[in-house]
């Protein structure tokens, strides 16, 4: 017997007690809501990420309380800060050593775009030397604004194709 209620998962039935829905969005689920971030916290946005983490703001509703310090443990950067040259080189190590799949959020006006420092020692945005999935702005952005780029990274990784790149990597 077939129920008419959809609210379980994306694209998914319930037939008796089975639940019957795609493998990518049972991958999706799982990978969107475990998201273990690398904290990179370069300067003052670093202190909003620590508020995140708050009983006030409190990151676990979204299953990304668990801070990881090392790049083999976590998945997704958040590159919070003003990223000198100097630092750049360190930045991209620890992405390379993250294992795939993997992603960055850009905290704050000097991560995205090098903020109101236009100088020969700022990065003029993270990207460069990162490709960024979600774009934070303010300066310094408010924790809650970290929490609205963690539910739209959630909605970006509910929509791609997990199994297709499980297979490619």
């Amino acid at each position: 017997m077939v129920s008419a209620n959809n609210d379980f998962t994306y694209n998914s039935k319930i037939e008796g007690d089975v639940i019957v829905t795609k493998a990518d969005a049972v991958v999706n689920w799982i990978r969107s809501h475990s998201m273990w971030p690398m904290p990179m916290g370069l300067a003052c946005c670093a202190i909003e990420l620590m508020a995140s983490g708050a009983a006030r703001h409190d990151i676990s509703r979204f299953g990304a309380e668990v801070m990881r310090f090392s790049p083999r443990q976590s998945d997704v950067m958040i590159v919070s800060g003003t990223v000198t040259y100097k630092m750049a080189t360190a930045v991209r190590r620890i992405y390379d050593q993250m294992a795939a799949p993997k992603w960055v959020i850009a905290m704050g006006a000097c991560a995205s775009s090098g903020g109101m420092y236009r100088s020969y020692s700022v990065l003029q945005g993270v990207d460069r030397i990162v490709p960024v999935d979600v774009y934070v702005s303010g300066c310094p952005p408010r924790p809650e604004a970290l929490l609205d780029a963690i539910i739209k990274l959630q909605g970006k990784v509910a929509k791609e194709p997990a199994l297709g790149k499980l297979f490619k990597a």
